[in-house]
């Protein structure tokens, strides 16, 4: 009896750190696959343009994070706008800190000018930038500041 109770905890355990480090390793993209995913479904997007450096983006980080947590038919993606070659020096052990489970993904895009036009005309290039994606990428709104608390929920219905 004993072996079971530690093989089901030893699962429980694993299953919980699987959880964990999924959200803590974030992919690599480039702005087509981004873009590609979110086009492909009908789900509600919330793309947050962020990076470790941006004061205003890490202040809003913890907005973004109740959002998700509390809105589960709304999908946020954390896309860091960090260097490739800082994902497992500076991005991973920031949000290990910070405690976020929201997706991140690294945004792995060198010509800043092309991927910023891409994703929406109105948009300067400026972070923090919130996203809110509907209906495949054909309705957008471009929120070119930081969130406050509430704020999301609002602008989301």
């Amino acid at each position: 009896m004993p072996i079971k109770l530690v093989n089901s905890s030893v699962l429980v355990i694993l299953f919980l750190c699987a959880g964990f480090l999924r959200a803590q390793r974030p992919a690599i993209y480039k702005i087509g696959d981004l873009l590609n995913r979110v086009k492909a479904s009908d789900t509600v997007y919330v793309i947050n343009f962020w990076a470790t450096w941006c004061k205003p983006c890490v202040e809003e980080l913890p907005v973004l994070e109740t959002f998700q947590q509390e809105h589960k038919n709304t999908k946020v993606i954390l896309v860091s706008l960090d260097f490739k070659e800082e994902l497992n020096g500076k991005v991973i052990p920031f949000l290990k800190k910070g405690k976020y489970l929201t997706e991140c993904v690294l945004l792995d895009e060198t010509n800043g000018q092309s991927f910023i036009d891409t994703v929406d005309k109105r948009w300067s290039g400026a972070i923090p930038m919130t996203l809110i994606s509907r209906k495949r990428f054909t309705e957008r709104q471009v929120i070119e500041r930081k969130l406050k608390p509430g704020e999301l929920e609002q602008m989301v219905k």
